[in-house]
């Protein structure tokens, strides 16, 4: 295999493995299965979140190199530090509305849209670092070649983010929690949050 083949390969296979981590897509599936979308609707939510991760991991490389290693790093870790917090945030507040209908006997008035709208912009904001050295190694190869890894990249993470929470809201739809249905918003607030918190401490 060429060098160049190489870093395709390298590319590719970060976009999947990187996205396949539970703290990309398991907050989509949970609050897909509680908000009743349709596989269709995740996937699209999916897809979004991955587009985001995408352009600011590009982005991202863009800034390392022109500022260089050490400001893009510090960039890197404190987007990801926010991003893990707004996922506790969110995650809390999921948990706490969750409380209150179960208790209140609310109602969920337009959860589903804002609730998307969130998670895509808190998924999609935070840059995909362990792609960034393939992109510097080929930063004097050309930039066709450099073109083709960022194809490359976005295609396999949305692909990976898509089938994943497209087979997860579906194995999940037919799931019967019983009684935890009642408290279903809070237990989803609850896996939300705890996965920004287990992003906070990786950060």
């Amino acid at each position: 295999m060429t060098s160049e083949g190489l870093l395709v390969g390298t590319v590719a296979a970060v976009g999947v493995l990187h996205t396949i981590v539970p703290d990309h897509w398991a907050p989509i599936v949970v609050i897909a299965r509680q908000g009743n979308w349709s596989v269709r609707r995740t996937v699209r939510v999916a897809a979004v979140a991955g587009l985001g991760h995408v352009t600011t991991t590009l982005l991202l490389g863009l800034v390392l190199w022109v500022a260089g290693a050490v400001v893009a790093t510090r960039y890197a870790r404190a987007v990801s530090v926010v991003s893990a917090l707004a996922l506790i945030a969110f995650g809390a507040w999921i948990a706490y509305q969750g409380w209150r209908e179960a208790h209140e006997g609310l109602g969920h008035q337009g959860a589903g849209v804002g609730r998307g709208t969130a998670l895509m912009l808190i998924l999609g904001s935070s840059p995909m670092i362990e792609g960034l050295p393939a992109f510097l190694s080929a930063s004097t190869k050309g930039a066709a070649l450099l073109a083709v890894m960022a194809a490359v990249f976005a295609i396999a993470t949305i692909t990976t983010y898509a089938v994943l929470c497209g087979l997860g809201v579906r194995g999940l739809q037919s799931a019967s929690l019983g009684p935890f249905e009642r408290y279903g918003e809070v237990l989803s607030g609850g896996v939300v949050a705890a996965v920004g918190i287990y992003a906070l401490a990786t950060a």
